[in-house]
């Protein structure tokens, strides 16, 4: 009996040892693949997103691949279009900028024209001396090799992720059927309506993210022009674009903003900075939780703390992630939740919540009673009509 309780004990150890070992390992795997794995989790969130305008699409060409390439040209030349739009003019004036530089430098030197009486009003001229700008350029060149090996980073995740998403809605039929395929009739149903509304709720949250990156860039036009800020346009385009992306998106804008102000007058940049303040308070309480909630159908308090722990958690993915994750949960829960919760037979108008007398112990036990006729209990069943 000792010996039998032994090999028992031994086995279990081993067990548990091999399911650590098991554990240990498939965590270094993710962190040392992390990068990937986030990428193809930003290539899904993208292709679900796209994945019902293909599937629309390809009712009228009748043609999968020839759908989805359609869809990302012109998804494509949308993006391309916003950033001429924006990157078109912004040449023209970094090379009106380098024009003037040399005319901007020798200003600031003397305490003249925006800059050089921003600086002065703020004890900065030291900093324009010659002498400290020539030591500044001479450090611009350092971090040069880090800002080129970031670019192609970049370059490199947006070509990944475009790549990624495209085969993820051309192969999703097949990859669905194949899915469906180790299930039964019923789990494949269920499956069916879980995909249907994830796909609707990542939809819905693309919808209202852009929704409110409209607002911030109409809000950022319509101050910069009442200040008087050149090209108001293309900035609050700019702030616009930033404020998609999630965490950061709005700061950078805002840095965007201020700084073209600040160029104008000390005055505008103050005012702007005060605007971006007051306004990212109000986005991050009530603007993205009510639009949200409206988008995703979710509770508006729901919306707020999922952002909120996700970023804690997962910095900038967690904070793309979050609204959708959230929905999905709701969505898994809704489909899970024990069918005798949501079956319970409701009480008819004006008549009492629960039947006076003991409960029914029958075959029908649970299902609503059928409407009895109006005679009193003694009275004998009213024949069937022409009988």
């Amino acid at each position: 009996m000792s010996a039998a309780s032994d090999r028992s004990t031994a086995r279990r150890t081993l067990i548990v040892i091999g399911l650590v070992l098991a554990t240990v390992v498939g965590l270094a795997l993710v962190w040392a693949t992390r990068r990937v794995l986030v990428w193809a989790l930003v290539a899904v969130f993208f292709a679900v997103a796209l994945k019902p305008l293909v599937d629309r699409l390809e009712r009228r060409v009748r043609r999968r691949a020839l759908a989805t390439l359609l869809v990302f040209l012109a998804a494509f030349a949308l993006f391309a279009a916003v950033g001429a739009l924006i990157v078109v003019p912004l040449v023209d004036e970094v090379g009106r900028f380098a024009d003037r530089a040399p005319e901007l430098v020798r200003e600031a030197q003397a305490g003249q024209g925006p800059l050089g009486r921003l600086l002065e009003r703020f004890h900065l001229l030291r900093y324009a001396e010659p002498g400290q700008l020539r030591r500044f350029g001479a450090r611009l060149g350092d971090p040069t090799v880090g800002v080129v090996r970031s670019v192609a980073q970049a370059v490199a995740a947006l070509v990944t992720v475009v790549v990624l998403a495209y085969l993820m809605v051309l192969e999703a039929p097949k990859i669905v059927a194949a899915a469906l395929r180790l299930t039964g009739d019923g789990p494949a149903a269920r499956l069916r309506r879980i995909g249907r509304d994830s796909s609707r709720i990542v939809t819905g949250y693309l919808t209202g993210n852009l929704l409110i990156s409209v607002i911030c860039g109409g809000l950022t036009f319509v101050v910069l022009f009442l200040l008087g800020v050149p090209f108001a346009a293309v900035i609050a385009l700019t702030v616009a674009v930033f404020d998609l992306i999630p965490l950061v998106g709005a700061t950078l804008g805002a840095i965007a903003a201020a700084g073209a102000a600040f160029l104008h007058s000390p005055t505008a940049g103050i005012v702007v900075l005060v605007f971006f303040v007051v306004y990212q308070q109000v986005e991050n309480h009530l603007l993205q939780p009510v639009i949200m909630a409206r988008a995703v159908r979710l509770n508006p308090l729901t919306v707020l703390v999922s952002v909120l722990l996700s970023v804690e958690l997962a910095g900038l993915v967690g904070a793309l992630l979050a609204i959708p994750a959230a929905g999905i949960a709701q969505v898994l829960l809704r489909e899970y939740v024990p069918a005798g919760r949501q079956a319970l037979p409701q009480p008819a108008d004006g008549g009492p919540a629960e039947p006076a007398g003991p409960p029914d112990t029958g075959p029908a036990a649970g299902a609503i009673a059928p409407e009895r006729p109006e005679a009193g209990p003694g009275a004998p069943e009213r024949p069937p009509a022409g009988g």
